[in-house]
């Protein structure tokens, strides 16, 4: 068995993303945030990447770490699994010190990592299940992943409290809770708003896949009816998504302003910094760095009504259920900005609890302990009391 020395140069794998550089979501986010920290500490890093149609394969390192590009296929319900599949497959012939696997739809990979011992935590992310986009047979598919990854696991890794409750209550685990880092912006500036013909603080702005559970029609409704001057601006896109993204469109009128994808990490930072108000909709997720990037960057919030948003905002955020709620909000938003300037201020103190550095001490002492053998299945995968965290978990936490 291998028992490395607390001070021992660990190999470790970041497995299930689409990779770095970061450029989509929350995971990528992290790997690369964490990858590259790990990397300073004097880590060898190799993070599994998928090959899509801006990816360079020639590129074999960044920040450090080291990158392995794979194929997938390029279809909603399996580009996930067969990437990590691949990916787990050369594990298998490049054994790291410990691997960490993001998201538990890749668990049924997780007996052939456990199966040639190498040490696994799985990053289980939000309740999957509830996203409309995968239908009856996907939610069973993903409570199904989610007994996996407990049974298969040395270790779980919860972004929230209550997804680490969730998992207690659902299946007697106890997940390790470490949350994402928050950029803190300090001044951005405002000069790259005029490219997209905006003035700062004069927007409302929604950064968000274009995904239901992520209530971008709810926002739109909700501000569409409240008679606000100022625009709407709406930032993000979603592949398998034109029906749900050409519904609000053709909901919206000339107020609402979509930007599709932003790419450029500088304009989206001056987006942020510069809204009147960020729009929040996500509500499967645990804790999501969209939210802890618009609150570092001192924007006022307003959430949808969810224990996770809660669980981050604190004071800092106001919070909605429905369009009559962000009518409300955006008027009042409108009406008082110097309100909006005062909840921005609370958002900036509420980030600086968010720390990308103890983020990855976090993840380097979880590596060292996979390595050293310190972890064992982190629970029984029996489901208790079907039903009820759901209804704990998406109810307001007033």
């Amino acid at each position: 068995m291998r028992v490395p020395v607390a001070d021992s140069r660990l190999r470790i794998a970041l497995v299930g993303t689409r990779g770095v550089p970061a450029r989509y979501g929350g995971f990528e986010t992290c790997v690369e945030e964490v990858g590259k920290r790990l990397v300073e500490r004097g880590h060898q890093v190799t993070v599994y990447c998928r090959i899509d149609a801006r990816t360079d394969t020639s590129v074999r390192e960044y920040l450090g770490m080291d990158l392995v590009h794979l194929p997938a296929l390029h279809k909603r319900s399996l580009e996930t699994l067969s990437h990590t599949g691949l990916s787990a497959a050369h594990l298998l012939g490049h054994r790291p010190d410990a691997a960490i696997v993001f998201n538990a739809a890749n668990s049924p990979w997780l007996p052939l990592l456990r199966g040639a011992g190498i040490p696994v935590a799985t990053h289980v992310d939000g309740l999957e299940w509830k996203r409309a986009k995968w239908g009856p047979a996907g939610q069973r598919y993903y409570r199904y992943a989610e007994a996996l990854a407990v049974r298969y696991s040395d270790a779980l890794i919860a972004d929230a409290g209550g997804i680490q409750q969730y998992y207690r209550e659902e299946f007697d685990a106890e997940a390790v809770l470490i949350t994402y880092g928050a950029p803190i912006l300090g001044d951005a500036g405002d000069h790259r708003l005029a490219e997209v013909d905006l003035t700062a603080n004069q927007y409302h702005l929604v950064v968000a896949r274009m995904e239901p559970e992520n209530h971008v029609h709810t926002i739109v409704e909700g501000y569409l009816r409240s008679g606000s001057v100022l625009p709407l601006v709406v930032v993000g896109s979603a592949p398998y998504a034109e029906q749900y993204t050409g519904s609000i469109r053709r909901m919206a009128d000339a107020r609402v302003r979509f930007l599709g994808g932003v790419w450029d990490q500088e304009l989206l930072d001056q987006l942020y910094a510069n809204s009147r108000v960020y729009w929040h909709g996500h509500s499967v997720g645990g804790t999501n760095p969209s939210l802890l990037r618009a609150m570092g960057a001192g924007a006022a919030v307003n959430a949808f009504d969810v224990v996770f948003n809660r669980e981050v905002l604190r004071s800092a955020g106001r919070f909605f259920t429905n369009p009559e709620d962000v009518s409300k909000l955006a008027l009042a938003a409108e009406i008082s900005p110097q309100d909006a300037a005062e909840r921005g201020r609370t958002s900036l103190q509420e980030a600086a609890r968010y720390d990308w550095d103890d983020v990855t001490y976090k993840y380097e002492l979880l590596a060292r302990g996979l390595a050293a053998g310190e972890f064992r299945c982190p629970g029984s995968a029996r489901r208790r009391r079907p039903g009820l965290q759901e209804a704990r978990l998406t109810g307001a936490s007033r």
